[in-house]
């Protein structure tokens, strides 16, 4: 017997196997979403996607950090059909309309309303220990930084005002607890949170929650945004998804996406911008742009204003014909194409 299988054998828990063969790291579920540029956020790749384990989408308030949480969990109801959405709500600010909205089945929807961190840290633990890996389950915290501990609770209905240290410790514990459960099972959480910036000389947006959330999320960004004007009209808002930490994408890495008040979120927005940099795109002039050509260096389309780059027509042919999803990965993707050489070898 070698010395591998003297291990496996002695070994108490089930799960024990050798890593290459382990299913924690050859059967990772990846949804994909219909934004590319989404995709990218979330894993370095276009055809990428959502991964197990937790995501935080932070930022100020009407930062479309919800929006972007039901995109994901309308992807995930898409790809499996009997799927469901477990969502916890602390903040009551998304009627049903607002996820049909977003294309979200509500039948699908299970409502948990929560009203301190106990009541989300007891309930969520119990519904985790209650499924299977093949239990096929997205989660969503909405939102978790303004959640209230049952003590500040208490302490108010007392009419006490005193410093509650008992908070930071609760979230710590709902992130240490959370953690493995979400690996084990292949399920997603995403939990919208807020930042706060922090006073110093060069003050940063910090996230909300404690260090404790921030070291138990996979993943976490933090959405800026710019208004989108017409002259003196506002059209929508332009975001950034800015990678605070990732396991896939480079941080600090920032990554542009389009809202506007008619259409909604642009599918292909944020595209053009890496498509300049990586020279797949030229600006003939003020406004215009063109597909080159990038073994020659010809143009070779028509130039277009930059709202039919937004379309799936502009794009196709640069994904099929070029290695424009080679640069993505490349310019965002830790490891670049080693990483994708890697997973293509697991078959992740």
């Amino acid at each position: 017997m070698s010395i591998m299988d003297k291990l496996k054998k002695n070994s108490k828990l089930e799960n024990t196997a050798i890593l290459s063969e382990s299913k924690y790291f050859q059967d990772v579920d990846m949804v994909p979403t219909d934004i590319p540029m989404l995709n990218v956020a979330l894993s370095g790749d276009i055809d990428g996607g959502l991964t197990p384990g937790l995501t935080m989408l932070a930022g100020p308030s009407k930062h479309f950090k919800t929006s972007f949480a039901l995109v994901l969990a309308r992807s995930y109801l898409n790809k499996y059909p009997e799927s469901v959405l477990l969502f916890y709500d602390s903040e009551f600010g998304s009627p049903q309309s607002y996820f049909e909205q977003y294309g979200v089945d509500t039948n699908r929807v299970l409502h948990t309303p929560i009203k301190n961190v106990e009541d989300l840290k007891f309930d969520i633990i119990s519904q985790l220990e209650g499924l299977e890996r093949n239990d096929k389950v997205i989660i969503i915290i909405d939102s978790i930084g303004n959640l209230a501990s049952k003590k500040e609770l208490e302490d108010a209905m007392n009419e006490k005002s005193v410093a509650d240290m008992s908070r930071a410790k609760a979230l710590k514990g709902l992130g240490r607890m959370i953690t493995p459960y979400l690996k084990e099972l292949n399920i997603p959480i995403v939990a919208v949170n807020h930042t706060y910036k922090e006073i110093g000389l060069f003050p940063k947006d910090v996230v909300g929650g404690g260090t404790g959330l921030y070291y138990s999320s996979d993943n976490i960004y933090i959405v800026g945004r710019q208004q989108e004007k017409k002259g003196t009209e506002i059209e929508g808002y332009n975001f950034v998804l800015k990678v605070e930490k990732s396991r896939y994408v480079k941080e600090q890495s920032k990554i542009p996406i389009s809202v506007t008040w008619d259409g909604g979120i642009a599918p292909y927005s944020g595209l053009l911008d890496v498509g300049l940099a990586g020279g797949y795109i030229c600006s003939p002039s003020s406004g215009w742009y063109s597909v080159v050509d990038r073994t020659g260096g010809d143009v070779v389309h028509p130039k277009v204003r930059k709202s039919e780059t937004m379309e799936e027509s502009f794009w196709l042919p640069i994904f099929e014909n070029t290695d424009f999803r080679d640069f993505v990965k490349q310019k965002f993707r830790i490891g670049g194409s080693n990483a994708d050489q890697t997973d293509n070898e697991n078959g992740a």
